[in-house]
């Protein structure tokens, strides 16, 4: 008799400089698959395992979930540590849980928050190679907050995507579009119903030009409305973009 089908989900993070984004591809390592490989290997059968958004080639998620059916026996709380065993170090689930037969970890979140770490000093520092953006010239952060805050608000984004995966629609609603600095770290922080591709790289170019005077923060709204991907600013690199936080209504997921 085959055992139960669970559906569990999984809390994990990840550093993705070494991986080709999220989503399983023919020729390139990605995180979903080498996951799909550790699970696998714990579950003593092939998984497929779907997760909460497609990050890029390079990005890193600190925040991430993915979910996978089983009729394995394993308990939530040794799967974690299993396996860890069988993945690289740069990948590390931290819990797992049982959830709800119909949950998606696509499907099911509601929102997501990126954040773009941009390092904003002089001299380079070898700590953030791959891990924020080395941008010499000094910048004025409430100018970048300033233009950050005109993507707030439920718009159509076609000007800050770039042509990859169809979408139905490139209507987004963004909760919050912010720019904070700590020290020689700038942050933006972008949460949103969803994102288009490229989306949050576009947005944080286009905060870069207004900080060039390439272009206003008043400047904003019309190129939103033009969905003209050329006037916006161009899509900064991957490695300053993380996944940084989630929202389900299944509240263990959260944070």
């Amino acid at each position: 008799m085959v055992g139960h089908m669970r559906n569990l989900a999984m809390k994990l993070m990840y550093n993705g400089t070494a991986y080709h984004g999220w989503q399983v591809q023919k020729t390139q390592v990605t995180v979903g698959e080498t996951l799909e490989r550790a699970v696998g290997m714990v579950c003593g059968h092939k998984v497929h395992i779907t997760g909460c958004g497609r990050t890029d080639a390079g990005v890193h998620a600190e925040a991430y979930i993915a979910n996978f059916r089983t009729d394995s026996r394993i308990p939530v709380d040794r799967l974690p540590f299993a396996v860890n065993t069988h993945t690289p170090e740069d990948i590390v689930v931290q819990a797992a849980y049982e959830v709800a037969d119909d949950f998606n970890a696509i499907g099911s979140c509601l929102k997501k928050e990126y954040t773009y770490r941009i390092y904003n000093s002089r001299i380079k520092n070898p700590f953030y190679v791959n891990r924020a953006y080395f941008y010499p010239k000094h910048l004025d952060e409430a100018l970048l907050d300033r233009a950050a805050r005109a993507f707030e608000g439920t718009h159509d984004f076609r000007a800050v995507r770039s042509v990859g995966t169809e979408t139905k629609t490139t209507v987004r609603t963004v909760y919050y579009c912010r720019v904070e600095r700590r020290g020689d770290l700038l942050e933006l922080k972008v949460c949103a119903n969803g994102f288009l591709y490229n989306m949050v790289r576009a947005i944080t170019g286009t905060v870069l030009y207004a900080a060039e005077g390439k272009l206003t923060p008043e400047d904003i709204p019309q190129i939103l409305a033009s969905g003209n991907r050329t006037l916006a600013g161009p899509t900064v690199p991957p490695g300053g973009l993380y996944l940084t936080r989630l929202w389900y209504e299944d509240e263990r997921l959260n944070g």
